[in-house]
Order: C-alpha cells, then sequence, then structure tokens
C-alpha cells in the first residue's frame, strides 16, 4: 500500500487489518480524545435545517463567535473548511515572495499548497541544535517568508515566543500554524502579535483539540487587508451550514477546554512511561497531544504489524524524509488505550530479530 502523507486514513487500514474503520485504536491522528463536546452535538442537530439553504458567504455569526474565542477582531479572522485549505491562500502569499524558508520535517500539506504555486523553499531541520540561529541568518530575510508550525508537528517541540518575535523583525511574511496550541496550558500563542504585525498570520484548527476533523473547521488570523484579499481568491461557501453551526457552540463552551487541559498533562505522561519501559522505544519530550517516538523496528513494519495482529494504527514517520524508518508518532488517547498499546508493542519485540536477520 503506498505511504498515505497523514494520520487518520482508518477506510484504508481497515481493509488491511480486515475489519470495521470503528475497531481500529487509532494513535496515528492527533484528535481529542474526549470529543466532540455535547455542545456540538447539540448544535448539528438545531442546524439540520439550514442545510437546504446556502450558507452566510460572510460567515458574520462564526466570525463574530471565533473572534471572541481568540480575543481578536472579527475583521482579521477568516473562517476555512479547515487549516489544511487556507494553507492553500497562506501558500498563494508565500510564493510571491522570493523563498520560503521551512522547518523540517515538516506537515506534508506545507509542500503540497507551497508547490501549487511554484514557491520556492529554504529547508532548516529543526533537529540541529543551531536551528534557530540558522533561521536569523538567512541571506535576505527582508524578501523571504518563514513558515513555522507551533508546537511543531511531529516533534511536539514549544518555539520560543521571543525568538519569533525576532523573526517577526526580519522576515517579510511569517506564517504560523498553531494547530495544536489550544491544548497548552497556559496557551503560548502569537495571536497578541497580529496587531502590531502586519507581517504575521497564524492559522488555527478546530478540528484537533474540539474533535470536528470530519466536519473540517479552522480558521485564520491576519491583517484585514489580507483577510479581504484571500476572501476574494476562493470559493463563495467553503463552510457548510453544519461545521458553522458547530464552531459557534463549540467556541461558546466552557467546560470542555478546561476538562481538556486537565486531562492532557498526566495522560502525555501516562503514554511516555508506558513507551519508554520498552527498551526498542525511546519517546521524545513533547508539550503537544502527541509523542514522536524513535523505534528500533523499521517504522514502515511495525505500523503493518499493529494494525494487522492488534487493530492499532499509529503513524508511520518515513514519509518525513529526515526521519527515516526510525521514528513512529503516537497521539495521546486514554489509559484503557495506552495500555492496548503498550501490550501490543511488547510483543513486536520479534520484529527486531528479524529486521536485523
Amino acid at each position: 500500500m503506498q505511504a498515505f502523507r497523514h494520520g487518520g486514513n482508518r477506510a484504508e487500514w481497515a481493509k488491511v487489518a480486515g475489519v470495521f474503520p470503528q475497531e481500529l485504536v487509532d494513535f496515528s491522528a492527533s484528535i481529542n480524545p474526549l470529543g466532540p463536546p455535547p455542545s456540538v452535538l447539540s448544535a448539528l442537530q438545531g442546524a439540520l435545517p439550514e442545510i437546504a439553504y446556502y450558507p452566510d458567504p460572510h460567515y458574520i455569526e462564526l466570525r463574530r463567535a471565533l473572534g471572541e474565542f481568540y480575543g481578536v477582531d472579527p475583521q482579521c479572522l477568516l473562517p476555512g473548511n479547515g487549516a489544511a485549505e487556507l494553507l492553500t491562500w497562506l501558500a498563494r502569499d508565500l510564493a510571491a515572495l522570493s523563498a520560503t524558508v521551512l522547518l523540517r520535517p515538516a506537515f506534508a500539506d506545507y509542500d503540497r499548497a507551497l508547490h501549487s504555486f511554484h514557491a520556492s523553499l529554504v529547508s532548516i531541520s529543526i533537529l540541529e541544535p543551531e536551528f534557530a540561529t540558522k533561521v536569523l541568518e538567512i541571506d535576505q530575510p527582508d524578501r523571504k517568508g518563514l513558515l513555522l508550525n507551533n508546537p511543531h508537528n511531529p516533534t511536539g517541540q514549544l518555539l520560543n515566543k521571543g525568538w519569533i518575535i525576532e523573526c517577526l523583525q526580519r522576515f517579510a511574511l511569517v506564517v504560523i500554524d498553531e494547530a495544536f496550541m489550544d491544548f497548552l496550558d497556559p496557551p503560548s500563542s502569537c495571536l497578541d502579535m497580529v496587531e502590531n504585525y502586519t507581517n504575521l498570520v497564524v492559522l488555527r484548527s478546530l478540528t484537533k483539540f474540539f474533535s470536528l476533523a470530519g466536519l473540517r473547521l479552522g480558521c485564520v488570523i491576519a491583517h484585514p487587508d489580507r483577510i479581504k484579499k484571500w476572501q476574494n481568491w476562493r470559493d463563495p461557501w467553503p463552510v457548510n451550514s453544519l461545521a458553522a453551526a458547530a464552531g459557534i457552540a463549540v467556541v461558546q463552551d466552557r467546560e470542555f477546554p478546561a476538562k481538556t487541559r486537565a486531562w492532557l498533562a498526566p495522560s502525555r505522561l501516562d503514554l511516555e512511561t508506558r513507551i519508554g519501559q520498552l527498551p526498542e522505544f525511546s519517546p521524545l519530550p513533547s508539550r503537544a497531544n502527541f509523542l514522536l517516538v524513535r523505534t528500533k523496528i523499521p517504522s514502515p513494519q511495525l505500523q503493518m504489524h499493529l494494525a494487522k495482529e492488534h487493530k492499532i494504527l499509529v503513524r508511520d514517520c518515513s514519509t518525513f524524509p529526515e526521519l527515516g524508518q526510525n521514528y513512529i508518532r503516537l497521539a495521546v488517547l486514554t489509559a484503557r488505550e495506552h495500555q492496548l498499546l503498550q501490550d501490543a508493542l511488547q510483543s513486536s519485540r520479534h520484529l527486531l530479530d528479524r529486521s536485523c536477520s
């Protein structure tokens, strides 16, 4: 099977494992296991009659709700059909510059979007100790863009906010994908800097934190002139009525975010501790709701074995060229699911002997 450059491809892996998609324990997509919250399900029920009509093309109510949630002017905010759709317009702006600096390993959709507009790329490995210095020493940054992911995917590393400010003072355009920022307590977002830096764009996703991956909902925060330009570039109704209703409801839910943030730290420690007890696997420190894990068993072989023999799906990081077959990524789930994974990995140790023979 051809490697899929994202997690969460349950339909394809269910065929491989010979099970229904619902039978898979999915560690490959970093989605909050506590959701979706009841507020979303109630909002979806109430919005069902609206599917007979076109959504508001200006998404006034949704923008107002998201603006209040993120603490920004709704005129600086544009909702989209998931963060992936908005990446397309970000890439179009970045491609107009002489080059875009990208920290690698990187989310696959960055390359997809940037290559769509024939952008020139400069790659710097975040795995190198001096990566931050190398970014600041880039030649002619005032003609280049910088695309960051914070917390970084797949390493879970949190970028220093002071360093980001230095980048904003040098680069023509800085785009920060904060898809996992809502999980942090306290957050370290750059949303409070959008008003002062017209060259800053912040991308946010609601699908991961609020478990809305199937609905597709995200937003971008930037200067109003940039927002208006992107609005004119894209389709009139990128966000469907159900996703808009869910978004309005979920950002008014105060209980679910608090519950999630209280859950994450001990649950991440539980997963890290369990995996760290196995000599074949070494989890890296993470601030996000996932762990990057170094494996002595080749990751494609391990992924296939876990799916077929244990109905467990993990993210094979060999699709990140910088990581090769030495890493898997694991979402933080529940203690029960962590135990299933620990047992499955324990029983997979014989694969190491086979890969070395």
